[in-house]
């Protein structure tokens, strides 16, 4: 109960700040995660805030959208610097590569903040339709912290303190250098550990949700048969073919393609097939290279449908409160609305400012 009761104390508190309704706990969640998201990966944000929107409500229908919230928060707020995810990093490195000027980082949040927003919003209001009347109720009574549980405090605080300060941000602060990994894992042996010992092995690592490693594994497999079967190939052929197509059909395009590949591999990896072949492209007609693959780069962001599509997907699904048929119909909203969305801003913003 020490942990439950330090997750519920925490969800008091963003109580106390939004107001005590569905609606507004929902777009709590939702902004915390894209904010956090931007900063630190997609994983660690979702596994941080995903017990808290659990102890909010007793109600399967709310558990159900607060997670997905923060599933689809961590997603699109991941965008929204270059740091934020391992696509923008594949970006940058692949600009400076060959030779092509980078996106400052000022530049890239100035660029992506309205796009972020508006995702935002829209993922708001798609899963607050309906619930926007009731009232949270608190699920556990606080009182005064004892030892054991102010120790789960403090290990929580320390790791979110460490991750921020782990955060690099370029040109003006190179981060710590540690693995991320190894923050999560180590602060995790801790609660096995003397002096705190919070944790018994033998009674708790059946709680583990191994089915997120499963889940993990189908998605990797997915993307090693995507290459090796030659199907990266025959997609590269075919937009090479249609470089002759106005820019504004091309975008569209492009957007279409990464947005729906990417829920069935690994966006990583999809972006590191994609860049070559959009450079390609640009050399051989008048697009900017620069635009066109900073909107393919955001697309592979853009994985709301399936639970092999990104990790934040595979940890709500693995919570029991998410359905796949849930996560399917309201990511099919979010795909086409963020496809149309994207293609307007890169179209009529980003082609002015890049």
């Amino acid at each position: 109960m020490c942990v439950c009761y330090i997750i519920s104390l925490i969800a008091y508190k963003i109580l106390s700040v939004f107001p005590k309704n569905a609606w507004g706990i929902l777009f709590a969640l939702l902004f915390t995660s894209g904010l956090l998201s931007s900063i630190l990966s997609n994983t660690t944000t979702t596994l941080l805030l995903l017990p808290i929107a659990l102890f909010l409500s007793e109600m399967p229908k709310l558990k159900l959208r607060f997670a997905l919230a923060i599933a689809y928060g961590a997603s699109v707020g991941g965008i929204l610097t270059p740091i934020g995810t391992p696509p923008n990093l594949i970006l940058l490195g692949f600009l400076s590569e060959h030779g092509i000027a980078p996106i400052p980082f000022i530049q890239w949040v100035a660029m992506v903040s309205p796009l972020v927003l508006m995702m935002l919003l829209v993922v708001g209001v798609l899963l607050g339709f309906g619930i926007r009347g009731i009232k949270i109720e608190p699920v556990l009574e606080t009182t005064g912290l004892t030892k054991e549980q102010k120790k789960v405090l403090a290990v929580l605080f320390g790791v979110m303190g460490l991750l921020f300060a782990n955060a690099p941000i370029q040109p003006y602060y190179p981060g710590l250098g540690f693995s991320e990994t190894g923050i999560l894992l180590g602060a995790g042996l801790l609660l096995f550990a003397p002096p705190f010992g919070i944790l018994d092995w033998m009674e708790d690592k059946d709680k583990i949700p191994f089915r997120i490693m499963m889940l993990f594994g189908a998605g990797f497999a997915i993307a090693q048969g995507f290459s090796v079967t030659g199907l990266a190939q025959v997609v590269a052929d075919g937009l090479t073919s249609l470089s002759a197509l106005p820019l504004l059909l091309f975008i569209l395009l492009i957007a279409t393609v990464v947005t729906f590949s990417t829920e069935i591999t690994s966006n990583t990896a999809l972006i590191s097939i994609m860049l070559p072949v959009l450079l390609l492209i640009s050399q051989q007609t008048q697009m900017d290279a620069r635009l066109i693959m900073m909107v393919a780069t955001v697309c592979s962001s853009f994985a709301f449908m399936l639970p092999i599509a990104t990790p934040p997907n595979a940890i709500v699904m693995s919570s029991g409160t998410v359905t796949i048929k849930a996560m399917a119909l309201y990511g099919l909203v979010l795909n086409i609305v963020g496809i149309l969305v994207i293609v307007l801003v890169s179209r009529f913003v980003w082609a002015e400012t890049l």
